[in-house]
């Protein structure tokens, strides 16, 4: 009787963990990457793969790194809302084209509608990797100095889009030597 125990109570701290987990929003991952440079990368873009983009040619000014892709349906979803934000020229809004081949990017953008700048070509996901990505779309706000200030985990809604987004992206245009208050906070 008593050898059942043990795997009865491992099991039941288990299930324990587990509703736990369940419960817990994965939105709100805290990035160890805030408040730190943006990984060096070297990319070709999707629109002209002889076109190599660099993360230090992206210094200099604040912009919005969108990781995306063709068969992401979430990206779907919040496509009109990085259409509109480009519509408005707040932020440039550069794309990481995550794990995709060219053809179906290029597609994809030509029947959606193209809000990028640019978009970069991360075919073998080294460079969502070392962004820890958990998966497409995760957007990032970037500081002129190449500093990762907020990161968004999946789609972008429109209230995420107005009520954490772009007060973020105005904290940052308004005084770009300061931190963003997400990052006042971690400290």
């Amino acid at each position: 009787m008593k050898k059942f125990l043990i795997p009865i109570g491992v099991f039941a701290l288990l299930g324990l963990l587990l509703a736990y987990g369940l419960k817990l929003d994965p939105k709100r991952i805290p990035s160890p990457l805030i408040g730190k440079p943006v990984p060096a990368f070297s990319l070709p873009t999707v629109a002209d793969p002889t076109r190599i983009v660099s993360s230090e040619s992206l210094r200099g000014r604040v912009y919005l790194l969108n990781v995306w892709a063709s068969w992401c349906t979430a990206c779907r979803e919040e496509h009109p809302i990085l259409m509109e934000l480009s519509r408005h020229k707040i932020v440039p809004l550069v794309g990481l084209n995550y794990k995709d081949k060219r053809q179906d990017a290029l597609k994809w953008l030509a029947e959606l509608g193209d809000p990028y700048e640019m978009s970069l070509s991360d075919l073998n996901g080294r460079v969502g990797i070392e962004l820890g990505v958990y998966g497409v779309p995760e957007t990032f706000l970037i500081d002129q100095n190449g500093i990762i200030r907020y990161k968004h985990i999946g789609p972008i809604s429109v209230e995420d889009m107005n009520k954490t987004v772009l007060v973020k992206i105005r904290e940052l245009l308004a005084d770009p030597s300061k931190e963003t208050s997400s990052d006042k906070r971690r400290q």
